[in-house]
């Protein structure tokens, strides 16, 4: 077993780590204040588009703000499909595949008071992608349009009507927009008055602006922004005149304080500190359990990946190798390592999910035909295969990485691969992936360890597969495209049906599996520890959670 012979890079006993928590200690709890610490190293940009990946989405975007069309998180027997947000209807223009119409909730108030409607989501577009606004923020837009490439603009059609326009059909803009969070125009607009003229030109002021709203955000959701202290902590409040009165917050507070080590937050817990945490250590679920702390686990539309370069030079480029390295890992230790909380990795989908298909590699463990490859390539034991991984300490949705990886490198050792890994905090990563394997700071680099949301085809496949998707567009990091590949995409966005869907999305998956652009390693469940105070979790089969069904007893 893996405990035996690969110690984690820092195991520490857990009462180690309260000493990093001095900062929790000052958070005393009140009528029903929910503490909860994540995997993050900051707090996550609060001004309407989250960074920190989809850990932002979950604890400051779909708290503090409402989009068009949301995830249904009120249930975990099957996966989170779209439901009604801020619009309470949509469909494409029969006439033009490239306009689809949306329909808006009535009586929707922003946190301010004032009014939900066809100007505010056109002011919102507008934010990213009319650069003549002075709204426009450039800085969100990393967080945006990589999620939505094709969304070109919006059009006020009356108060409660919008049409968004896209640059070609495209069949998934409805997933994209999950990612569009409505802010209050107005609450920004007196942010962007209050900047003097002297400050410089609109851009700068509208920046400064932006800077302000951060720290004083207004939005739609179920919560309210408190405080925020960068590094430290956000405090939200309960919106009781929230528009969905099934989402009404059950606690009066929720903390959120960053914590990127595993330990730390495990000690935080145990110590009371905090009340819920992210990714719990795994060599520590045991003591958990055992002082009466809950385990909350579900299968999640996830993939921790190894991203390959194709960038001329890179090994990767060879396909006995991509596929050597996926026959080289034992999948199934990897998940008693992590004390049963991962689900094993043969694709993007796995077989149960109606985007799979039927590819023709299929992805296990058999060292033996690994080598076979390897030698057939011209590796050897006294030649072996020199890569380079980079991966983070923490972060969004990283599992556990540095544990994860330093298996990966023992297991692919057997299998003449020599692997370096090279260490960076999440959010340099994290930008490093969306520059891709051409920049600089790929320099040296074969494979990025990024896990990614596979919500919805484009997310799982289409922007890691397209020529469209290369970099700085969106996150096809290693510049994988096939003339098969860029017609099966294609064929997907045209997909305006769900039987053409789960047709389109399953040749592409099987494409992508057949060509291996990844070392698939696992899903993750989402494990999250929480206190018996707390209550009516709901842990869904999605990358988010609805913090609003919570309650804790005090």
């Amino acid at each position: 077993m893996l405990k035996n012979t690969l110690p984690l890079r820092k195991r520490r006993p857990v009462a180690a780590a309260v000493g990093a928590l001095a900062l929790l200690t000052s958070l005393q709890a009140t009528a029903s204040t929910l503490r909860i610490a994540m995997t993050a190293a900051d707090i996550p940009l609060t001004l309407g588009q989250p960074d920190q990946g989809y850990e932002g989405n979950r604890f400051t975007g779909i708290p503090l703000y409402d989009a068009l069309v949301e995830w249904d998180l009120s249930q975990g027997e099957k996966p989170s499909g779209l439901v009604p947000g801020l619009a309470t209807e949509w469909h494409v223009d029969p006439q033009n595949q490239t306009r689809w119409i949306f329909t808006l909730r009535p009586g929707v108030k922003f946190h301010d008071g004032t009014d939900v409607n066809a100007d505010a989501i056109v002011w919102n577009v507008d934010k990213v992608l009319n650069k003549n606004a002075p709204q426009y923020a450039p800085g969100q837009i990393g967080n945006t349009l990589s999620r939505m490439p094709t969304l070109t603009g919006a059009e006020k059609i009356d108060d409660r009507t919008v049409a968004l326009t896209t640059s070609e059909a495209d069949a998934l803009l409805p997933y994209n927009i999950t990612n569009l969070f409505i802010v209050s125009p107005t609450a920004w607009q007196k942010l962007y008055a209050a900047v003097p003229a002297s400050a410089g030109d609109t851009a700068a002021r509208g920046k400064l602006a932006w800077t302000e709203f951060a720290a004083h955000a207004v939005g739609s959701g179920p919560f309210k922004m408190e405080k925020l202290v960068p590094r430290q902590q956000l405090i939200l409040d309960k919106n009781p005149d929230y528009w969905n009165k099934d989402r009404i917050p059950r606690v009066d507070k929720v903390v959120l304080i960053p914590l990127p080590e595993a330990n730390a937050r495990t000690a935080a817990l145990l110590s009371k500190q905090v009340d819920w945490i992210e990714a719990p250590a795994p060599d520590a679920v045991d003591q958990i359990k055992a002082q009466g702390f809950k385990i909350y686990a579900n299968t999640q539309p996830h993939l921790w990946p190894w991203q390959f370069s194709f960038e001329e030079g890179s090994p990767w480029k060879d396909i006995r190798v991509r596929k050597a390295a996926n026959l080289c890992l034992n999948r199934a230790e990897l998940k008693s390592y992590l004390g049963g909380y991962m689900t094993e990795a043969t694709g993007v989908y796995e077989a149960d999910s109606p985007w799979h298909g039927k590819p023709s590699f299929q992805i296990k463990y058999d060292p033996e035909a690994a080598r076979k490859l390897m030698t057939e390539a011209g590796y050897s034991t006294g030649k072996p295969l020199h890569v380079t991984v980079a991966t983070s300490a923490s972060g969004s949705g990283q599992m556990q990485p540095l544990p994860m990886n330093e298996y990966i490198q023992q297991s692919l050792k057997s299998c003449f691969f020599n692997v370096d890994i090279k260490v960076t905090e999440w959010n340099t990563l994290f930008t490093n992936w969306r520059l891709g394997a051409k920049d600089p700071s790929a320099k040296g680099i074969d494979a990025i360890n990024v896990s990614a949301a596979v919500n919805d085809p484009y997310f799982g496949m289409i922007r890691f597969s397209t020529a469209k998707a290369f970099p700085p567009v969106a996150t096809n990091w290693g510049y994988f495209s096939t003339p098969e590949t860029e017609k099966l995409a294609t064929a997907v966005k045209h997909a305006f049906t769900p039987e053409e869907m789960n047709k389109a999305a399953g040749e592409l998956h099987a494409a992508l599996v057949d060509q291996v652009p990844f070392l698939f390693v696992a899903h993750d469940v989402g494990p999250r520890a929480i206190s018996p105070a707390v209550s009516g979790v709901v842990q869904p089969q999605s990358w988010f959670i609805d913090l609003s069904l919570v309650s804790k007893k005090e």
